[in-house]
């Protein structure tokens, strides 16, 4: 064999050893610099449906990560209080009102300048699309597409257009999530709207992810399954025993922190967007 190929061969290996530990320290310099994400502790956070649930559970962590928290739910709520316990704000609004909404940004703004939105506010129903006593009335379907649907577009689309204000930080304005359901993907018999609903937030995450991503503005959807929330508080035990065991593991209801430490890596971590993320500890609803 030739000795100047064996030589070259090995002192480009010996090139590439000596030089290896070198771009490896640049990597990880670049990726230590470049792996920011927005910074909760500082910035201002509206959460609707705050006084409860997985709003409740969302802005008590952001609270405790230093966010300036504007807890948003309706006035018969205990969100004052709530509010006052996190030392935010609280703002009295029915989420499908623009007005309303808006008086909950200009609250918030009194904080400083918005860099996240966590909507949560949201109701149940329960109806077959038709059964022996007729057809599921269409004011209760619009209803709940109105809260649930309409109520959150009316929220992202308006906190958008004030995030989009803001000075970039790290290539980034602000984040929104938003809260779907498993619904979305497996309505059960009697949820036609909250299904509907649901779904819709679903299909708008990956559309407003990219409406909003020339403000530099992210968004992504958590889709829930089983939650110890106030949606389930009025079953009786041992269906909530059921619930719970049809869960493959772990064999329980989701906790609203669980929600919400999902809730806060979405913010913090700048490659996710416009997806929705499943907290269903790997279930799969059945047809009832």
């Amino acid at each position: 064999m030739d000795g100047a190929l064996v030589g070259g061969a090995g002192e480009a290996a010996l090139g590439l050893a000596e030089l290896a530990p070198h771009r490896l320290a640049a990597t990880d310099q670049r990726h230590r610099k470049d792996n920011t994400g927005m910074m909760i502790e500082g910035s201002v956070a509206l959460v609707t449906g705050g006084a409860s649930g997985l709003g409740l559970a969302t802005a008590e962590l952001l609270a405790s990560k230093g966010a300036k928290v504007v807890v948003v739910d309706l006035p018969r709520s205990s969100g004052e209080a709530v509010a006052d316990r996190l030392g935010g704000r609280f703002a009295a609004a029915d989420v499908t009102s623009e007005e309303d909404v808006n008086r909950a940004l200009d609250r918030a703004a009194e904080l400083g300048q918005l860099r996240i939105c966590v909507n949560c506010a949201g109701i149940g129903s329960n109806g077959r699309v038709a059964g022996k006593e007729g057809p599921y009335p269409l004011d209760q379907f619009r209803k709940v597409l109105e809260v649930n649907l309409v109520g959150t577009f009316n929220v992202l689309s308006k906190a958008a257009f004030r995030i989009g204000a803001a000075e970039p930080v790290d290539g980034e304005r602000g984040v929104i999530v938003n809260t779907a359901s498993v619904a979305a993907f497996e309505g059960q018999i009697g949820q036609a709207a909250y299904t509907a609903s649901k779904a819709a937030i679903h299909g708008l995450t990956i559309q407003t992810a990219r409406d909003l991503a020339s403000l530099q503005i992210r968004v992504c959807t958590i889709a829930p399954g089983l939650m110890d929330t106030p949606l389930l508080a009025g079953l009786r035990d041992d269906i909530i025993e059921q619930l719970a065991a049809s869960v493959p593991n772990p064999h329980r209801l989701g906790k609203p922190a669980e929600y919400a430490l999902l809730a806060a890596h979405i913010v913090e971590n700048p490659y996710l967007n416009g997806e929705t993320i499943r907290l269903d500890g790997a279930l799969r609803m059945a047809p009832r």
